[in-house]
């Protein structure tokens, strides 16, 4: 990933107030984590990278001696986990040749190159081919690409896991450039036997991370990934019949404080903003269950003057329909009857539509209402300009800039995904999930059947179509936060300073997690982190 941008987001985050520029800063403090939380790494481990950490005011947090983490007692599955195992001949998988048992031509001239290498490993011996760059004649002879891949092979059975990802990722990336690519997929191939005995998906956060990060490889050789990530619904309840109807999605939302960080800081934001306007109107792009304006409708309720008028206009893609059990009327049925009962008086529209088809008589925007447009985790979600000149993700920042908000709150994954770069996306996903898996850690046993189960279908399905999809089957492009905020001000908005209210806000939801959380500001944004890594960043526009 480049290191040119944004050169000022360059400090990791701070537990401690250093600097003079520090003092200021209100402290954030901790009373406890979460009951039954289980300890993951080291808190000295730092996981964050030139582009993703700001320089930033950072808000004290507690040491982690104020509390007394238990590991749970387990034992690791020493069995590996394929998560591609029933997708490795998808329907629309386009092969040179099939057999009658469904396997591909090149699926079994990969397995006859690899099943070559090692009948030539035991005839001849390892150092057999073409060792060093030779001369003759004069001529630069360099070693084949068979003799390279050969060498890695030896050292692999030693290298640590994190090593031997990344080893297998290069190689891949490289099968995609050199002119004996059969021979770079065997190496890869050879390698990733090689993972599988190392990965796990109850083991520790890197072992979980590898398994996951394995199947995106092996989608991507297989060109599997759009099918694995359209099977995997992060939305869709794990048991229809079951009375508690938990989804995926509101497992993360219990034992990691993201999303909540999403809904707290940009509730602030707008009541802040909207506390002398009598008709308000938001625009929700991804507007969920919509709870989290539950506590909005009661702060408007408490206003002396009297409740304002309220809308909202929730856009949401068809597909959440599976974590409501139904449509956005759902939503609109539930918010009213909070409004009913605090005496708000209140207005649903619901839009069921993806971001990328919003156009402005979608919003029903109306002559003398203050206007608030909130993008929680959504815009990384709409194509830009690497995906189609119609660059959807702009149109949709220009378009929003028409309707002249109030205020416009952005969060958002601090990650960098959108590269074009398999390679570099591959390193960013593995800095940025080890930290997310080690935040699980804190808060849930990795035995636990439900963490398992989420982790598969959340995050190993972001995983996969960042590692495995390319164009435009690739959804999953988190920028960080300096290329958000290049596009919000040449849409023609403006920053706006975030008061020191929204940072304590944060810091109070905060205390029911691992201390191992920090919130810092800088850049003009609020900044989630764990340890050391910035997770996510909230930033107002107008």
């Amino acid at each position: 990933m480049g290191t040119s941008q944004d050169s000022e987001m360059s400090s990791s985050f701070h537990s401690s107030c250093t600097e003079p520029r520090l003092s200021q800063v209100q402290p954030c403090v901790f009373s406890g984590s979460k009951t039954g939380a289980s300890s993951g790494k080291s808190s000295d481990g730092e996981f964050y990278t030139l582009e993703s950490t700001p320089d930033f005011v950072a808000y004290n947090s507690p040491s982690a001696t104020s509390i007394s983490p238990v590991r749970s007692p387990f034992s690791p599955q020493d069995s590996h986990y394929s998560l591609a195992s029933d997708h490795h001949q998808p329907p629309d998988f386009n092969v040179y040749d099939s057999n009658v048992d469904g396997s591909s031509g090149v699926e079994d001239e990969s397995k006859l190159m690899h099943a070559l290498w090692v009948l030539r490993n035991e005839l001849l011996g390892p150092e057999s081919g073409t060792d060093d760059i030779g001369c003759f004649d004069g001529a630069v002879i360099e070693s084949s690409p068979f003799s390279k891949y050969n060498k890695i092979l030896e050292k692999a059975p030693q290298m640590d896991l994190k090593k031997l990802l990344i080893t297998c990722a290069e190689i891949v990336a490289e099968a995609d450039t050199i002119s004996d690519r059969q021979v770079a997929l065997s190496a890869a191939e050879a390698l990733i036997e090689i993972l599988e005995k190392k990965v796990s998906i109850s083991g520790d956060p890197l072992e979980r991370l590898g398994a996951y990060m394995l199947e995106g490889v092996r989608a991507r050789l297989l060109h599997s990934g759009s099918i694995i990530y359209k099977r995997l619904k992060c939305k869709e309840p794990i048991n229809p019949t079951s009375s508690e109807l938990m989804s995926y999605m509101h497992v993360i939302y219990q034992i990691c404080p993201y999303y909540k960080f999403a809904y707290v800081s940009s509730s602030v934001i707008i009541s802040e903003a909207m506390e002398n306007e009598n008709r308000i109107h938001i625009i929700d792009f991804q507007i969920a269950q919509g709870s989290q304006y539950v506590s909005f409708i009661q702060s408007l309720a408490r206003r002396p003057t009297g409740p304002p008028y309220l809308r909202i206009t929730g856009v949401d893609d068809p597909q959440s329909a599976h974590a409501r059990g139904g449509g956005l009327q759902l939503v609109g049925q539930a918010l009213a009857n909070v409004a009913r009962s605090y005496g708000v008086p209140f207005e649903f529209h619901g839009a069921a539509i993806s971001g990328t088809e919003v156009q402005f008589e979608n919003l029903r925007v109306q002559h003398g209402e203050a206007v608030a447009v909130n993008f929680p985790y959504v815009l990384h979600h709409i194509p830009d300009e690497n995906v189609s000149s119609e660059n959807h993700r702009d149109r949709l920042l220009r378009l929003v800039r028409s309707l002249s908000p109030k205020i416009v709150t952005l969060i958002e994954q601090e990650a960098n995904t959108n590269s074009t770069s398999f390679l570099q996306r591959f390193h960013e996903s593995l800095d940025f999930y080890v930290a997310m898996f080690e935040s699980i850690d804190a808060a849930c046993r990795r035995e636990d059947k439900q963490r398992i189960s989420t982790e598969e279908h959340c995050v190993a399905r972001d995983l996969v179509n960042i590692i495995a999809c390319e164009g435009s089957d690739r959804v999953e492009r988190h920028e960080p936060f300096g290329k958000w905020r290049m596009r919000f001000v040449k849409a023609g908005f403006s920053p706006v300073v975030l008061r020191p209210t929204v940072g304590r806000a944060v810091c109070d939801m905060l205390k029911d997690y691992s201390p191992n959380y920090r919130v810092g500001e800088g850049n003009g944004a609020l900044y989630l982190g764990w340890k050391n890594r910035a997770m996510s960043t909230c930033s107002a526009w107008r």
